[in-house]
Order: structure tokens, then sequence, then C-alpha cells
């Protein structure tokens, strides 16, 4: 086979196989409990014809329609592929895919942590921004793991987030985890709860020049799997993994770092004040150990503002900048730090040093608008108001949202109530109060998509 048919079947291979995701079905929930709702009413007024049709397209279309709304690459764009999303980009004139070269900003968040025990299980979520558009998607899908293989690395660094570069390095396979810990034979966590409570910092009296080759590499490789245990939540597991390679070799920051993050977070659900002094601690050295490395002092100051240690991460933010020419995610933190303070100017000052640096146009050009919209805050009272308004008013609609949902639990207790009692009145009062309760939840859903973005810049005001 010549070499330009081996690059054919190469290219060919990697166009059979792309890596799809279903989007979170919030919405498509929201839409199969409503028909679902409104089914069971018109059976309760003695409608079975219209209630049959009702039920048939709330459990045939909305199931069909999630199923198949994925989020897929195809090698060059993220493509929404569902039915529906086609249709309302036809409608709103929005796009439903959008190229590598057109993300703007990668985020991930962890949207829920189901404590285990000591161990937590992690629900992230990664949205990739772009052309006014946001790709989400969630870790509880299958091919959510190859998606960000095949997407991140094709990405300049500076689009990620800390949480999303942290994922890319270490998040793997929960299976290809077990059998690493089954390898080194690695307790469970439960066996392994008293021990952390005994933890010590690392001796800082060994050397690298006395560590053998054969115990480097074991430490080397406990150290990847304690990142990969930290990520998936295995805490305690990560402690350990993390405490056998530190007695074998001494920790560099990058090391202290990742041991102090596991740490802190092991603490704060264990509510261990003791262990969160020593990962405090073990942050400050990690510090100290960085010296002139601005990229891990970076790192280390989204750590501290990953922890709400808003003064801290701007003295480890401004030790960055000052050890190196090009201090972009130092500029950026220190943006961040500056808006959660309400210094605007500082927020503006900080994002424009960040668009000199910014290494490519995607980055630029978000930069751009983020310096725009927060220039006109800082310059227009009445923008400001409105801007103001708008998050007052989304907070005032997620609140109403909760509460109406609880309404509408409460709602469906009274009615089976009465349905069980034969009570008709008490019946009919659950009905009003949870289709009144439904209605006010939808439109509190609807308003609060449709505030969600922020008001567009180039708005003009009347005078008059």
């Amino acid at each position: 086979m010549s070499g330009k048919q081996k690059a054919s079947f190469a290219r060919s291979s990697a166009e059979v196989y792309r890596p799809a995701v279903r989007v979170a079905g919030f919405n498509y929930l929201a839409g199969l409990f409503t028909g679902s709702f409104v089914a069971a009413f018109l059976l309760y007024l003695e409608l079975p014809a219209a209630s049959a049709a009702v039920l048939l397209v709330s459990l045939t279309l909305i199931p069909f329609f999630a199923i198949t709304d994925r989020i897929e690459f195809d090698g060059r764009r993220l493509i929404r592929t569902g039915l529906l999303p086609r249709i309302w980009a036809l409608w709103t004139g929005r796009r439903y895919r959008i190229k590598l070269i057109e993300i703007e900003r990668v985020s991930t968040e962890v949207l829920n942590a189901i404590r285990r025990g000591s161990n937590l299980r992690y629900t992230y979520r990664t949205a990739f921004f772009g052309k006014q558009r946001e790709f989400a998607i969630l870790s509880s899908r299958p091919d959510y793991i190859p998606l960000l293989r095949a997407i991140l690395p094709k990405l300049d660094q500076n689009l990620l987030d800390h949480r999303t570069l942290d994922l890319m390095e270490n998040l793997v396979d929960t299976q290809e985890i077990a059998a690493k810990v089954r390898a080194i034979q690695l307790p469970p966590a439960d066996v392994l709860e008293s021990s952390i409570e005994n933890f010590r910092l690392p001796s800082g009296s060994l050397r690298k020049s006395d560590v053998d080759v054969g115990e480097a590499e074991k430490a080397k490789f406990l150290l990847r799997l304690a990142d990969e245990l930290r990520v998936s939540g295995h805490l305690p597991q990560a402690i350990e993994a993390f405490r056998r390679a530190v007695r074998s070799m001494p920790p560099d920051a990058n090391v202290l770092l990742n041991f102090a993050l596991c740490l802190r977070t092991y603490a704060l659900i264990r509510g261990k004040s003791s262990l969160d002094r020593s990962a405090r601690a073990m942050m400050r050295l990690a510090e100290r150990r960085a010296g002139s490395d601005a990229k891990i002092l970076s790192r280390i100051g989204e750590c501290y503002f990953q922890f709400d240690d808003w003064r801290r991460a701007a003295t480890v933010f401004r030790r960055a900048l000052s050890e190196m020419h090009s201090g972009f995610r130092s500029l950026l933190g220190l943006a961040e730090i500056a808006l959660h303070q309400g210094k605007i100017a500082h927020v503006i000052h900080n994002f424009s040093a960040a668009e000199e640096l910014a290494s490519s146009p995607s980055l630029r050009n978000w930069l751009r608008k983020e310096i725009e919209y927060f220039s006109r805050l800082h310059r227009d009272e009445e923008y400001l108001e409105l801007e103001i308004g708008r998050i007052s008013l989304l907070e005032k609609l997620t609140a109403a949202k909760q509460l109406s949902l609880k309404a509408i639990a409460a709602g469906i207790s009274v009615t089976a109530g009465g349905l069980l009692t034969s009570d008709f009145t008490l019946a009919n009062i659950g009905w009003a109060i949870s289709l009144s309760s439904l209605a006010v939840w939808l439109l509190a859903l609807i308003a609060s998509n449709m505030l969600a973005e922020r008001i567009p810049c180039d708005v003009a005001f009347d005078d008059n």
C-alpha cells in the first residue's frame, strides 16, 4: 500500500468514527412532564380520547427528539444533530454548527457531586462557546470522554479554563482506573479513612539524585493514578497514591498543588479543619517551590480563585506576571478577581492587556466583546441599570421556578388525597394549585431563556 493510499485510508477511518454525545435533556423532560400532566388532567375531565392523544404524542415524539438530539464532532466542527434544534436554527437564523477555529472559550463546571461514603461522583458540564452559541455536554453521557479527547487537544489551551485543562490531562474511564488500582493493590476508601487523619506534609530532605530509576518510574505511575483518582472523585485512594509517591520521590510544585487540591476537597466534604490547614500549607509550599515558573504560578492562582481565596490568587497572578513576558492566563485571572470585587475599570484594563497577548483570532474576538460590554457598563449608567435589572430578574425567575415546582408537588399530593378519599372538592383544589403552578413554572422557564443573554452593547436608548 502506497503512502497516499495509507493516508487516504487513515482519513476515511477517522471520518467513520464521529464521537457524539446526547445533549442534556432538561427541556425534553419538561415537555414530557407537561404533556403527561395535561393528559392526566384531560382524563380527570373524562376526555379519554384527547388524553390518549396527548399522552401518545408525549411518549413517542418527545423521547424521539431527545434521543436524536446530539452534539457530534466530525473532525472540524461541532454539530447539533437534533431535528428541533435544526428547525429552531432555521427559524431564528442562528447556527447549529460551529467550527473549531470559531470556538472562543471552553468552560467546565461541576454540575452535581453525589457523595458515596468518602468518594464523590462528579457530573461535569463542559460548554463550548462561539458565534453566540453554546454547545454543552455532560459527563454522565457515555461518549463524553472520547469527545473531549478528540476536541480539546486541537484547541489553543488558552481557550480552556482551569478545570477543563485538568479534565483533558487526567479524566479517564472508570474501568481503566479500576484496573490500575487492582494492579497496585490499593486499599478501598473505607480502609484508608483512618490513616488520612494522620497525614503529614512530605519531607523536603529527599533529593532526586537519591532516587533510583525503578522508584522514580513507580512514583510517576502513582502520581498519574492519583490525579486520575482525584478527578474521578475517589479522594481517599487518590490521597494514598499521592502519599506513596512522595515517599519515593521529592514532590515538585505541580505535584504539591494537585495533592493539596485533593486533600482540600476531601477536607471540605468531611469537615476536617486540620486537613484543610494542611492543604493550605501545601499550596503555600507549592508557591515557594514554583520559583520563577510562571506557568505553574498561574495555575496555583487559578486554584486559589477556585476556592474563593481572591487575595492570595491576586498575589500569585501578579507574581506570575512579573516572571514572564506573556502572562495571558494571569491577566484573565486578575480580570475575574476585579469583576468579583466590582472594579470594572480594572476588568477592562486586564482584558485589554490580555487581548494584546491572545494567540488566536477567536480568543481576541471574545476579549473584544468582553471589553466592549464592560466599557459600556462603565460609561453608561442606564445600560448598567438595565443589566442589573436583567440579572436581578433572572434570580427572581429562578426562585419562582423552584417555588412553582414545590407547589406542583403539593398540588399533586392534594389531588391524590382527594381521589383516594373520593373528595372531589379537594381533588379540584389540588388540580387548580398544580395547573396554576405549572403555568407559572413554564412562563418562568421561557422568560429565563429569553433573559439569559446580555443586552446588546450597541443598543441605543431614546433620551425622551
